[in-house]
């Protein structure tokens, strides 16, 4: 009990008032939150992981055509998600890309009952030199959670916000399809993820609020 109460009279300056303690108690709690510690950049991943940590192959929109004798990924990628169940084809005219008035042969695939169920409606933020794209859904192929928190840069503060990144590795758990040889053949960079696990080291990048450190990602504010 002693402790305790020394705690309380640090965190409230020894005011007694029922309420000042309840407010105390609450300034302590948020500033604890927003200390750069293992704890909390722990939280803050598992968080993000939570939300966001889906390994996704970037098939953005559906129905995906695919022209007759084409050589582009989607040629080879689509037979083997149709082996496995995921999509279905049937056989449509279109655009070619050189000359959008001009129509060819390909194959038209669309999402069976099986693969919707791997099509997140879940946000893909895709981050260039100069811009970031959101997309509102892709297909996904796996849910990655943390292994370990390797460690974060010291935070910075500009122009009143503290920011800072963090490395972590991370586990990963496949969908059933996504285990299978084939899969994992056509689609080479979810075959490198899953060959990284616990060994690649990821960044993050964190920044800190009110309530505590969250991801940018998750927080556009």
């Amino acid at each position: 009990m002693k402790t305790n109460a020394s705690a309380i009279l640090r965190c409230i300056g020894g005011a007694v008032s029922l309420l000042v303690v309840l407010v105390s108690f609450a300034g302590c709690d948020n500033e604890a939150a927003r200390m750069p510690s293992q704890e909390n950049f722990t939280a803050t991943t598992n968080d993000y992981l939570a939300q966001r940590g889906h390994v996704c192959l970037a098939k953005y929109e559906w129905p995906i055509k695919v022209l007759a004798g084409s050589r582009e990924p989607d040629a080879q990628q689509m037979l083997v998600l149709e082996k496995l169940g995921l999509v279905t084809g049937k056989d449509v005219v279109a655009a070619t890309p050189k000359d959008t008035t001009a129509t060819a042969p390909a194959r038209e695939y669309a999402l069976t009952y099986a693969g919707r169920k791997s099509y997140l409606q879940v946000p893909v933020v895709i981050r260039t030199t100069t811009e970031n794209i959101t997309h509102p859904a892709d297909f996904c192929a796996a849910t990655l959670s943390l292994d370990r928190l390797v460690g974060w840069d010291p935070p910075q503060t500009r122009d009143g916000r503290t920011a800072t990144s963090l490395l972590f590795t991370y586990r990963i758990a496949l969908e059933p399809w996504a285990a299978t040889p084939e899969a994992q053949q056509a689609f080479p960079l979810l075959a490198r993820a899953i060959q990284r696990e616990g060994t690649m080291q990821m960044r993050l990048g964190v920044h800190l609020t009110q309530r505590g450190w969250v991801a940018d990602e998750l927080d556009a504010h």
